[in-house]
């Protein structure tokens, strides 16, 4: 019974490896993002700041 445990127990854990490795593999394959225009973003917030107050 323990040898079948075990068993059950090394295939959960490759899955697991499995999927952390592809959900990283996911995350790197993301392009950056580039050439962000921040004054814009800190215009736009202001803007929504103003309207809510």
């Amino acid at each position: 019974m323990a040898v079948t445990r075990l068993q059950r127990k090394n295939r959960k854990n490759i899955a697991r490896a499995k999927a952390r490795n592809k959900a990283i593999s996911r995350l790197i394959a993301l392009p950056p993002m580039k050439k962000v225009d921040v004054e814009a973003i800190k215009k736009e917030f202001a803007a929504k700041k103003g309207q809510q107050s």
